[in-house]
C-alpha cells in the first residue's frame, strides 16, 4: 500500500526546494534587470550581458575558473578511478590504511586547513603560485569524491564479465577498457561532474593557492561584492548556471543511452 503524502510533507518539500532554488531563480531574473541597482527592478534588458564584453577582468576570471575546473576534474577523475580500483581489487595490501586515510582526508578536513597545508607545501618546494597550484589543489580536494563514487559502483560489479572476456582471449587492459569502463561509466561521469562543480565553487582553497594572473571567478566575485553587487555578476553567474545545467542534461542523456545499449546487448 503506497504511502500517502500529508500536507505537512508537501509543504516541507516545497519549502526545501524553494530554499535551495529560489535564490538562483531570483539571480537569473535580476540578470535581465535594466536598472544598475540590483535591488530595484527597472524592466527587462540584456545590457549587462553586453557589458560583460567590456569587463575583461571578470571574463578572464571566468575563463580561468573553467580551465582550472576542467583540468582538475579530469585529473581527479583519472586518479580517483585508479584509487577506487586499488581499494576494490587489491584487498588488504601493505600500506592500505595510510592510503585510505590520505584518499579520504579531504572529505572531513576543513578547507582552511587543506588550503593552508597546500600553501606551505608549495612554498617549501618553491613552486610559484598560479594556475598550476590551483589545479593541483582542486585535484587534491575533488579526488576523494570521485574515488567514493567509483568505489561504490565497483562494489556491485560482476567480476564474471571480466573473467569471461579474458577466457575468450581478451588481454587485461582491453578487458578493462571494453568491459569494466562501460559498466562503471555512469559513476565516472558523475564523479567528473561533481569534481567540476566543486572546483568552480571553491573559494577558500583557491584563495590560499592563487597567484598573480590566476584569479578565479569566486575570488573575483568575492572581491567585487565587498564593494557592492554589480549587475554584471548576476549575468556571468546566470551564464554559468546555464552551462552547468546543459552539461548535466547532456551527461544524463548519454548515461541513459549507454544503459539502454547495455540492456539491449544483454538481451
Amino acid at each position: 500500500m503506497g504511502r500517502r503524502f500529508s500536507v505537512f510533507n508537501l509543504v516541507s518539500v516545497a519549502l526545501g526546494i524553494a530554499f535551495l532554488y529560489l535564490p538562483i531563480v531570483i539571480l537569473v531574473i535580476y540578470s535581465f534587470n535594466a536598472s544598475r541597482l540590483v535591488t530595484i527592478w527597472g524592466g527587462w534588458s540584456l545590457r549587462w550581458y553586453a557589458a560583460l564584453l567590456d569587463d575583461s577582468a571578470l571574463r578572464e576570471a571566468a575563463t580561468n575558473s573553467l580551465l582550472i575546473a576542467f583540468a582538475s576534474a579530469t585529473a581527479a577523475t583519472v586518479l580517483g578511478t585508479l584509487a577506487a580500483l586499488a581499494l576494490s581489487r587489491l584487498g588488504r595490501f601493505r600500506g592500505r590504511l595510510p592510503f585510505v586515510a590520505m584518499i579520504y582526508a579531504p572529505l572531513v578536513m576543513p578547507e582552511v586547513i587543506t588550503g593552508l597545508s597546500l600553501l606551505l607545501f608549495f612554498v617549501a618546494i618553491n613552486l610559484d603560485r598560479g594556475f598550476l597550484t590551483i589545479t593541483i589543489a582542486h585535484t587534491t580536494l575533488t579526488l576523494c569524491f570521485v574515488a567514493v563514487l567509483v568505489q561504490s559502483r565497483l562494489a556491485g560489479f560482476d567480476r564474471t564479465l571480466e573473467e569471461a572476456a579474458m577466457d575468450l582471449g581478451c588481454p587485461p587492459l582491453r578487458t578493462f577498457l571494453t568491459v569494466t569502463v562501460p559498466v562503471i561509466a555512469p559513476a565516472i561521469a558523475a564523479g567528473f561532474l561533481l569534481a567540476f562543480s566543486l572546483s568552480l565553487d571553491d573559494l577558500v582553497i583557491a584563495s590560499f593557492t592563487t597567484g598573480p594572473g590566476a584569479t578565479t571567478l569566486p575570488i573575483r566575485i568575492y572581491s567585487d561584492v565587498r564593494l557592492g553587487v554589480k549587475p554584471e555578476i548576476n549575468a556571468v553567474c546566470t551564464i554559468f548556471v546555464a552551462v552547468i545545467a546543459l552539461v548535466v542534461i547532456a551527461a544524463s542523456i548519454l548515461t541513459r543511452r549507454a544503459e539502454r545499449r547495455q540492456q539491449i546487448s544483454a538481451c
